[in-house]
């Protein structure tokens, strides 16, 4: 089989999956009572299901065990993946699951927030030290690349994956934010994994795009379901992992800035509130409507249109990204993005105004 058809047949049975079972999950929320209830900070007006997050789990595991099953996770040549990679391939995966299985617990148990670091920071230590899940060079102004010893490498790659989890959780405020946001990461990454000859890593991007776009035929706006701490928390991690294993191994400039380009909407929102917080002497952990969605809000932009933006936004990094990669087309591609998001932009002012 042809391999690009194994990362087609990855998105597909992923989005496949999600389409029917987050009907189920749906139903099983209401049953057991497990509805995020609204409140002043929260956009939405009556109690929704928040346990989306078992859906796309399921659909993007699913879908990669079957492409394992069938041969599917192979190098550019054709032939099985070294150790090495195949740990990483099960770091990023089993990585996924434990972030999930945290945001899962706190969707029932409302963990607290230190309690949800903790694990979270414990899960990403043991990707780093066990199966290789790690960023081994940085980009440094005036210095240029840099390769990093392993005591280095373990806070740099524990502070990208568990901020990247954090940072998807925090953008998720609105309908079918989250879910775009990181569907079109997803996508973009899995383009420049296969342009970077990273076939693997590749896959499981594939196979998040389907289930993160799969899931907004119920999530966008009017949403039927959220997500909750267990998607989010899921999402940003594998987004994470697979930059930290598809890209950032490169010795390539280009390759290890590509990760963060990808997902500089939400790195940014989230280093933004970060800094807004502590500058007025606000705890970073506190809730608020400091993002970047509740400006947009308070601008007089529509739920639904904000939401808009914001992709208009991740498509046009991600437009970067592919120009920056170096890929065929990709200066189109980041012009085409550039003009989309300057029309949005211009639609968005007027709205406001």
């Amino acid at each position: 089989m042809p391999q690009h058809l194994y990362h087609l047949f990855a998105f597909l049975i992923s989005a496949a999956i999600v389409l029917i079972t987050t009907p189920w999950v749906k139903e099983l929320g209401l049953r057991s009572g497990r509805v995020d209830i609204p409140n002043d900070r929260k956009v939405h007006d009556r109690p929704m299901v928040r346990l989306g997050g078992v859906s796309i789990f399921l659909g993007t595991l699913i879908a990669l065990l079957l492409i394992w099953k069938l041969g599917g996770f192979i190098d550019t040549d054709g032939n099985y993946l070294d150790p090495a990679t195949e740990y990483e391939i099960w770091g990023v995966t089993i990585g996924g699951l434990f972030f999930f299985l945290i945001g899962f617990a706190d969707d029932l148990f409302n963990l607290s927030a230190i309690t949800r670091l903790f694990l979270q920071i414990l899960v990403a230590s043991v990707a780093w030290s066990i199966c290789g899940v790690s960023i081994d060079f940085l980009t440094i102004p005036f210095f240029g690349l840099v390769e990093l010893p392993g005591l280095v490498s373990l806070p740099v790659t524990v502070i990208w994956l568990v901020g990247m989890a954090n940072a998807i959780n925090w953008i998720d405020g609105l309908d079918g934010l989250a879910a775009g946001v990181s569907g079109i990461a997803a996508v973009v990454l899995l383009i420049v994994s296969l342009f970077m000859e990273q076939p693997a890593a590749a896959l499981i991007a594939a196979a998040l795009a389907g289930g993160a776009l799969g899931f907004l035929r119920y999530n966008f706006n009017p949403a039927q379901i959220f997500m909750g701490d267990g998607g989010s928390y899921y999402l940003g991690f594998t987004l994470a992992g697979v930059g930290a294993i598809g890209l950032v191994k490169s010795t390539a400039i280009t390759a290890v800035l590509l990760p963060y380009i990808i997902l500089a909407v939400p790195i940014f929102d989230m280093s933004a509130v970060i800094v807004d917080r502590l500058r007025n002497g606000i705890s970073p952990f506190a809730a608020d409507k400091r993002h970047l969605h509740h400006r947009l809000l308070n601008a007089g932009l529509s739920h639904r249109f904000t939401v808009l933006f914001i992709y208009a936004l991740t498509l046009w990094v991600g437009g970067l990204a592919l120009a920056f990669a170096g890929l065929p087309s990709g200066q189109a591609y980041a012009l085409a993005a550039t003009s989309l998001l300057g029309y949005v932009a211009w639609k968005a002012w007027n709205y406001a105004r």
